[in-house]
């Protein structure tokens, strides 16, 4: 490694945050340091990280490249981060309120911990972009579908991961399942998004730890009605106190439901997203015109045995068979295996490329 070639990856979930540092300068780009901070005080988060870095004797960053949900309709590309860029980040925050205003407040955290470093965004709406008019449109007014309200989809630097991980052996037809705290279902045709279960927002799709996945839309004019809700109070409901947590009662966390069984609201909870998950894989499968593959990644994903089995049982009618350890391969018409989310590698390969390196 030179004094010139690492570079940091800032991976901000919902719930984390996620750093690794990696060498720019070598083509199959090798990790130096990987670990995971609490976001929540952002000075400390740096410190920690930094200390990291040091441990691990990597330079200072010459580059610090940010996971982004979603950079609205004006952000389809990854990109190094500027005036301009940031202004159109700032009009992006209502499409992911949960997200972007944290991303944006870790990427003014960055600049000044690392001045005069390139900050590179890449973005989770990058791998969906290309998605058929069939996918992408909603079914609204067109004056509103002009103004960029359409499908985006999110999750699209782990499905890349996957993609890239799979190498020679991507299927034709592949669904992917991230499963997480966010979750998401995507159809992929020949390494490439035809279809995805989030829509405009990241709230969208299957049940989550806290959001609600599709809802009703009659759900909420009748509690704007009957309940007073305002934009305020929707928002909470629909990314805070929904899902499994709502159902639940108790956590959105799969691994407290999990403990918490028998409790009956806890299982019906677990029982729910395991269904919304096959539901969503269904029609995937309808939009490729069927599956070779399944990958499960995400933390819910790759780990949860329990729930992959659930969802795997419901889709048993399609000829869904699952890896029964790591490293196997089942045999069928649809194979179901895991994958871990490497979206880091796929942002530190992004930015090898933008600043011209490798």
């Amino acid at each position: 490694m030179t004094a010139a070639s690492s570079a940091l990856v800032l991976n901000s979930g919902s719930s984390s945050l996620k750093f690794a540092a990696f060498d720019l300068a070598v083509p199959d780009l090798p990790a130096i340091v990987s670990g995971q901070v609490d976001p929540a005080d952002g000075e400390a988060a740096f410190a920690a990280i930094d200390a990291a870095l040091a441990k691990a004797g990597a330079s200072p960053p010459i580059a610090v490249g940010h996971r982004i949900v979603h950079g609205g309709p004006q952000l389809l590309r990854h990109c190094r981060i500027d005036a301009e860029v940031i202004a159109k980040l700032e009009q992006a925050e209502p499409f992911a309120p949960l997200h972007v205003p944290a991303a944006l407040a870790l990427l003014a955290t960055a600049t000044a911990r690392y001045p005069g470093r390139a900050q590179i965004a890449c973005f989770d709406t990058v791998f969906h972009a290309g998605m058929p008019d069939i996918a992408r449109t909603l079914p609204i007014p067109r004056t509103q579908r002009t103004v960029g309200v359409h499908r985006y989809g999110f999750h699209g630097l782990s499905c890349e991961s996957v993609v890239d991980q799979l190498g020679p052996d991507l299927p034709a037809r592949l669904v992917i399942a991230h499963l997480g705290n966010g979750a998401s279902v995507t159809a992929v045709r020949g390494g490439r998004s035809i279809d995805t279960s989030m829509g405009l927002t990241p709230s969208g799709g299957v049940i989550m730890g806290t959001r609600t996945g599709d809802l009703d839309p009659g759900i909420l004019i009748h509690l704007m009605r009957a309940g007073g809700y305002g934009p305020a109070e929707m928002e909470r409901l629909i990314d805070k106190e929904a899902g499994m947590l709502g159902i639940s009662g108790r956590s959105g966390d799969m691994r407290v439901l999990h403990h918490a069984s028998p409790d009956a609201d806890a299982n019906l909870a677990i029982a729910m997203f395991g269904r919304s998950v096959a539901k969503q894989i269904a029609a995937m499968m309808t939009a490729l015109g069927g599956t070779d593959m399944i990958v499960f990644t995400g933390g819910i994903g790759e780990h949860d045995g329990r729930v992959r089995e659930m969802i795997c049982a419901d889709l048993a009618w399609a000829g869904v068979t699952q890896a029964t350890e790591v490293g196997s391969t089942p045999r069928g018409p649809c194979i179901a295996i895991t994958r871990p989310s490497r979206e880091e590698a796929v942002i530190a390969r992004h930015m090898q490329a933008l600043l011209g390196m490798g």
